[in-house]
């Protein structure tokens, strides 16, 4: 059971030395009781109140990291059930099966396809993260192939291992036993073997059950065989059940603080139809998946969930920014056009998209707005003549150009007399109200 933040600050030195960022010992208690710090940040907190308190102000979905390196991703760590409560933490895994019945050079058009993944939206990097080898022939022989190849094709890919034979998925997992796989495939059956083989090797643990019951004593029995990190897979295949078991997952995890489910959750999203399998992948990204088995990745495909997961897994309260400078699009001379707007991320990429397939070299002035948009920011008084005129004049940028013109959204028209007023010798131009009208606006002004 969960400790309040009292029964917390009772187990805490009691110092106010401030070294854990908070201004007393009650505060940090406090933090601690709504999981919004970790009691490492405590330096001089007793080994016994650690005990006592580590179990605590652990997130009651336990993190676990997939892969090493600089595509390791991380799951689980989730403390809400609903991202508007706070947010959503660690964003789902997408993972490429590929069965070990495919021919060598199919496995590694496969892995050419993961590592080819990645692109850039709104200034992230995402991309399909792992790839999971299925031992589809029931063959250790074939399987161990399969590891080999995708070892050597998509070096540094998270992978994972599925397969119920535990001396098959001895010879696979050791291929990448120092970069923390996970071994899917583990039963009421198999899980003393498959739990040995996971904790010699470093590997995270996947367990399967028929029911929600019989998976919390699968994952009691693990814990007790010595593998902590667990991958949970309730049976559901159906869009239908893997909402309902998910849920029930993770309001037993959340809610009730019940500890034997309390994991990331697997989901397997293959269908026979590609638009059917990225519904049934959009249904487990919304509901609580860690991790999300697909049998394809086309690039609409992954541009349509990587854009549902970034949107989900985006702190509801925070926006999206990017840093506020003068940005050159292409090669900007001193008569190149000067646009402003404001730091929300979305509206900077679509903006300076739009200027970039214009193939006219310009200048974007992008302003701190807190990451609103420009009506938005123009509502709350954050984007208005006076900070406008100031930030333009702050940059020193009418230094740089030929022509001191600045060109204002459509959107705030109304603001143009007065950064006309506040930014003397500088002309005033409105522009498109939206975005898209941008590349049309400037080949009339060529």
């Amino acid at each position: 059971m969960a400790l309040s933040g009292v029964e917390i600050f009772k187990l805490l030195p009691k110092t106010n030395c401030k070294k854990c960022g908070q201004p007393t010992c009650l505060a940090f208690a406090m933090k601690l009781a709504q999981r919004q710090a970790t009691l490492d940040l405590c330096p001089d907190v007793s080994e016994e109140a650690k005990q006592k308190l580590g179990e605590a102000s652990a997130p009651p979905v336990r993190p676990i990291t997939l892969g090493s390196g600089d595509k390791a991703v991380k799951m689980g760590e989730e403390t809400v059930l609903f991202r508007h409560d706070k947010k959503f933490v660690n964003p789902c895994v997408f993972a490429l099966e590929v069965k070990d019945t495919l021919s060598e050079a199919d496995i590694a058009a496969f892995c050419n396809q993961v590592v080819d993944s990645e692109m850039d939206r709104v200034g992230q990097k995402l991309r399909v993260n792992a790839i999971m080898i299925s031992n589809e022939s029931g063959d250790a022989a074939k399987l161990e192939a399969a590891a080999k190849t995708v070892a050597a094709k998509a070096a540094g890919v998270p992978v994972i291992i599925n397969t119920t034979n535990a001396q098959a998925a001895e010879t696979a997992v050791k291929l990448f036993a120092d970069k923390k796989p996970l071994l899917f495939g583990a039963n009421a059956s198999n899980l003393e073997a498959m739990a040995a083989v996971a904790k010699s090797n470093k590997a995270s643990l996947g367990i399967s059950a028929a029911s929600l019951e019989e998976l919390s004593e699968l994952t009691e029995k693990a814990k007790g065989f010595g593998v902590e990190d667990l991958v949970l897979d309730s049976g559901a295949r159906k869009a239908k059940d893997m909402i309902e078991h998910n849920t029930l997952v993770r309001r037993a995890a959340i809610k009730k603080n019940f500890k034997p489910l309390g994991f990331p959750v697997i989901s397997f999203a293959q269908r026979g139809d590609s638009l059917l399998e990225a519904l049934v992948a959009s249904v487990c990204i919304a509901k609580y998946s860690s991790i999300v088995v697909l049998s394809s990745i086309e690039k609409w495909k992954n541009l349509a969930l990587f854009t549902l997961r970034q949107n989900i897994y985006t702190d509801p309260q925070v926006p999206m920014q990017v840093e506020q400078k003068i940005y050159n699009i292409g090669d900007p001379k001193a008569d190149a056009p000067l646009f402003v707007t404001t730091n929300f991320s979305l509206t900077y990429f679509i903006v300076s998209g739009e200027i970039e397939n214009s193939k006219v070299s310009c200048r974007l002035a992008v302003m701190d707005s807190e990451g609103l948009s420009v009506l938005t920011a123009w509502a709350a008084g954050k984007f208005t003549a006076t900070k406008i005129a100031a930030f333009i004049q702050e940059s020193g940028i009418d230094k740089e150009m030929a022509t001191k013109e600045l060109i204002i959204p459509g959107y705030v028209a109304i603001l143009s007399g007065s950064i006309e007023e506040k930014l003397p010798g500088w002309k005033i131009t409105v522009g498109p109200r939206e975005a898209n009208a941008i590349p049309a606006f400037l080949k009339s002004r060529a």
